[in-house]
């Protein structure tokens, strides 16, 4: 029987190639047809390779070479093979040419390695073409469900339902696994959600899925910025202009009358400048705990807080922890004081609180006001550490735009001065801006891009495009409208996520929801195709049943068997990286793949049954691998379009 196995378990665990081969084929059992006698020996077949390229070396050349020497990656697409040995690095051993030691080695292995079907030589790089048998046994031998791809990690508890003193990796079975806190969102309590957190939430939820994929224990949190001064200038707008509006006697979402009154004040401030002296002294009142400040402070608080969960339940992110930074930034002052009294941090003559960065290539930074309130350093200082010591965790992730690069920089240093080990634990997921065709968002003066607004404009486009294009056709009205949400939202996140993180992106709702290109509508319309083809299938009374490994394969069956053998590297390598970007351009490819196979081969009307069967079982495992993928960025897949 096949054992279930994790590639990236199986990865993560082998630190170096182990010379010690036993037989000269990476298939232990060539003629069973069914099955293999050690699953995790024949699917790293990367490493394997390694094997028998130095095995080979050693029997030419009389010289087992170090393990650096030695290097096999993906054949590149304008070349025939599956993998590529870079032989130049093997010359030192050999003192032949870069041609002649590759096609000695590529003898070697076609002789002695019966997965290797032939091979080509183009200058110093050896081209290696894997056998019809090996992807036919990988495909009948590993079991593709919603769990592969995934490392293998213990169930995890949610960090909600327990008390503080249990988030330990000793307790609860967890054993050593790896715990790490995602903060992200991060919002104001002054304007509702926009285009730039859109980005930053979805970052944060696919991030953490990617992350518990890869086998760590994940701990979801976000920081509501709900004190400051932002939020004093809608106080003050709304105590000055309001009349008493509400969310219930005007029909505003609670974020977006807030939103309205922080415009409010940025058009009043503009024709008396003293505006600003009042806000800052409403920040001081609401410091002092004075009744009336913190009362308005939090009725408006709350509308924010009831629209902020409608748009997060909308967008399908969530929240293990809400933090506020009202309830943090009192011990990051003392921490800071603490600080200043031990000499770590020095005080100016203004009464401002200050930490000479200099010596570590920076510059001084301010840690409290002259009047003694507070920043956002002085918040995060206290916030980290709270964190650490309410949970055990090995690393805190912090998804915030790059504009953040220095602030993150500084508090690090800050919590090392302070004398924190785990200062170097926090790590600084920085992304780049979100603009659109017309330029960048400005809150300020009202023209920022509403989430709320976004999310309806793309629900709109979707409606329309499917219906131009048949795609809701012989659907009920109930069914089409759940369609629309899924392709709707789904192109907005697709089109979010399939930029790498660090690069600014310009959004273009229009183009997100094409369903031709890179877009997230392709790869579910894709899923959708391969689902109409399984319930065909299976009404017309045709099971799938264990494939015949003898069979044939073309070369796009191939690219697809290779594509579903390497997605759990490409989780293993999103979480690596910290990009969701891989993932989804990941699945991009397996669905133009599909597509192009699809097109150019017969599968329900393909006429030779054990083909027929094979095709059946390429097109189900795809759609699983497509549903996982899609799942990790957070986006649904339909299974009729």
């Amino acid at each position: 029987m096949f054992q279930k196995f994790s590639l990236i378990h199986f990865f993560q665990s082998q630190e170096k190639c182990n010379f010690a081969i036993p037989k000269k084929s990476l298939n232990p059992c060539p003629e069973s047809g069914s099955g293999f006698e050690s699953l995790n020996i024949v699917m790293n077949i990367e490493k394997l390779l390694c094997q028998y390229v130095a095995e080979a070396i050693a029997s030419l050349y009389g010289m087992m070479p170090d393990k650096g020497l030695l290097q096999v990656q993906e054949t590149r697409k304008e070349f025939e093979g599956n993998y590529t040995v870079i032989v130049f690095p093997l010359l030192k051993i050999s003192k032949q040419s870069p041609e002649a030691t590759a096609t000695a080695i590529g003898n070697y292995l076609q002789a002695n390695c019966t997965e290797v079907e032939c091979f080509n030589v183009i200058k110093g790089f050896l081209n290696l073409v894997i056998s019809d048998a090996f992807w036919l046994q990988f495909l009948a031998g590993t079991i593709i469900d919603e769990r592969y791809g995934y490392a293998e990690a213990l169930p995890q508890p949610s960090p909600n339902l327990m008390p503080a003193s249990s988030h330990s990796k000793a307790s609860n079975g967890w054993g050593s696994i790896p715990q790490k806190m995602i903060e992200y969102s991060s919002p104001n309590t002054n304007k509702p959600l926009h285009l730039g957190h859109i980005r930053n939430n979805l970052l944060g939820w696919s991030l953490s899925k990617i992350l518990a994929a890869a086998g760590y224990n994940i701990i979801k949190v976000n920081l509501v910025n709900d004190r400051g001064i932002h939020i004093c200038k809608s106080m003050l707008a709304w105590k000055r202009w309001g009349n008493g509006e509400t969310p219930e006697n005007s029909g505003k979402k609670g974020d977006h009358l807030v939103g309205d009154y922080y415009v409010k004040f940025d058009l009043e401030y503009k024709k008396d400048a003293s505006l600003i002296r009042e806000a800052q002294e409403m920040l001081r009142q609401w410091e002092a705990k004075d009744p009336e400040t913190v009362a308005l402070w939090e009725m408006m608080n709350g509308w924010v807080y009831e629209g902020f969960d409608m748009t997060y339940k909308r967008l399908g992110v969530s929240f293990d922890r809400v933090y506020y930074e009202s309830q943090t930034y009192l011990l990051g002052r003392e921490m800071v004081m603490e600080g200043l009294r031990k000499g770590i941090f020095y005080q100016k003559d203004d009464g401002s609180v200050w930490v000479n960065l200099t010596g570590d290539g920076l510059d001084e930074k301010l840690l409290l006001r002259s009047d003694g309130t507070s920043v956002y350093m002085t918040q995060d200082i206290g916030t980290a550490c709270q964190r650490f010591d309410e949970y055990n965790i090995d690393e805190l992730v912090y998804v915030v735009g790059n504009e953040q690069n220095y602030h993150f920089q500084v508090l690090s240093l800050v919590l090392g001065k302070l004398g924190y080990s785990w200062a170097k634990s926090l790590k600084h997921m920085s992304y780049g801006m979100v603009e659109l065709p017309e330029g960048k968002m400005k809150s300020r003066e009202g023209t920022v891009v509403d989430a709320d607004e976004l999310m309806d404009e793309m629900l709109i486009t979707a409606r329309e495009m499917s219906q131009e294009l048949g795609k809701l056709d012989d659907l009920s009205s109930d069914e089409a409208e759940k369609i629309v949400q899924i392709i709707g939202l789904g192109a907005l996140k697709y089109f979010m996520l399939k930029v790498d993180p660090k690069k600014t992106m310009l959004f273009d709702p229009k183009e997100s929801i094409d369903f031709n290109g890179n877009t997230g509508p392709f790869i579910q319309y894709t899923h959708a195709r391969i689902c109409s083809v399984l319930r065909r299938a299976a009404a017309t009374g045709i099971n799938i049943q264990t494939i015949n490994t003898g069979i044939a394969l073309n070369g796009k069956e191939i690219s697809l068997i290779h594509a579903i053998y390497n997605f759990p590297k490409t989780v293993a390598d999103a979480a690596k990286t910290y990009s969701p970007a891989l993932i989804a351009n990941y699945v991009y490819d397996l669905a133009k793949e599909y597509n192009q196979f699809y097109h150019d081969y017969p599968i329900l009307k393909e006429e030779n049954t054990d083909i027929q069967n094979f095709r059946l079982l390429l097109s189900k495992n795809t759609a699983q691998v497509i549903h996982t993928a899609l799942d990790l960025l957070g986006i649904e897949s339909p299974e009729r379009m």
